[in-house]
């Protein structure tokens, strides 16, 4: 709820993810991707509602209460790479006194093996064992987020949730957190990795779902997303050919307001295929939620004006 309005942040988000796999959810600014983390981690504000289920490693999570989210699922079955890794650690603390909290309230190490093992955690997120008695304001934005990245892999919790995990990175610095995360996926664990940055997810996703005005819109496998035959939705096929690699050509207009979708396709103001059926909500059906998506043969009515 907002002043008073029912605001559908996220509907109608279906997908599962197995070990060992890499989901990249895609999309601009807006769409509902952070939202979605959050109804996972229980983080949601007071006046918000969620429906349906969303299982990690046996445990309901939308129907959870606070107890069974801060005591079995937080940290033990979902590890979290925040968006901000500054304002998530504790500025008053150094990242040594962060990691061996979080060791002992998730491993219950003693005492006397907190430091060793504080900096094994550190190793595992390429972040210096030197460095481990600083405090976050003495870190460059990577090694903020490699201190967040340790702590989110303390409890080698059976999915890692990365939100916008390269933000505010250059390149150099964007291509070793994404392959970090990789690595650890590939020990076995599943990775949510939320991110507009296309590159990223192209560097080490398994599969791809683009989410646009609260919905996935396409879900499909990674290889064929950014190679042959490519996205399917329109939509998906601008973010695409937005890449300064590519046609570095926007995606025209903007995204609508989540409180006032459109009736029907939200795309179909900035589609050039939209149709008079694009006035009739479509379905995630075959992977894409289009009434014309490519690589299909072109039914389309003309649209009456």
């Amino acid at each position: 709820m907002r002043g008073g309005r029912h605001i559908a942040a996220v509907t109608g988000a279906t997908f599962d993810l197995a070990a060992g796999e890499c989901l990249a959810l895609v999309g601009e600014s807006g769409c509902g991707k952070s939202v979605l983390a959050s109804a996972l981690l229980g983080l949601l504000p007071g006046n918000a509602q969620t429906a349906g289920t969303a299982t990690v490693d046996g445990v309901e999570l939308l129907g959870a209460d606070e107890r069974t989210l801060a005591r079995t699922v937080r940290g033990r079955r979902i590890g979290l790479v925040p968006q901000s890794p500054a304002a998530h650690l504790t500025p008053v603390r150094t990242v040594g006194a962060q990691v061996s909290e979080t060791v002992r309230a998730l491993t219950g190490t003693p005492r006397g093996e907190l430091r060793g093992t504080a900096v094994a955690a550190a190793e595992r997120a390429a972040f210096p064992a030197g460095h481990l008695d600083r405090y976050p304001h003495e870190l460059s934005g990577g090694l903020a987020q490699r201190a967040a990245t340790a702590l989110a892999l303390v409890g080698d919790a059976p999915l890692l949730l990365a939100d916008e995990p390269t933000t505010g990175l250059d390149r150099d610095l964007v291509n070793r957190t994404a392959d970090e995360l990789r690595r650890h996926t590939d020990e076995g664990r599943a990775l949510l990795m939320i991110t507009h940055d296309l590159a990223a997810a192209e560097r080490i996703a398994d599969r791809v779902a683009v989410m646009y005005a609260g919905r996935i819109v396409e879900l499909a496998d990674a290889d064929a997303f950014f190679g042959s035959p490519g996205p399917r939705h329109p939509y998906a096929r601008g973010l695409l050919a937005a890449l300064p690699e590519r046609d570095f050509v926007p995606v025209p207009g903007l995204p609508p307001e989540l409180g006032d979708l459109p009736p029907g396709c939200a795309f179909a103001a900035r589609c050039e295929r939209v149709s008079e059926r694009c006035g009739t909500q479509p379905l995630l059906g075959a992977g894409v939620a289009c009434h014309h998506p490519e690589n299909a043969p072109d039914d389309r009515e003309p649209a009456r004006v």
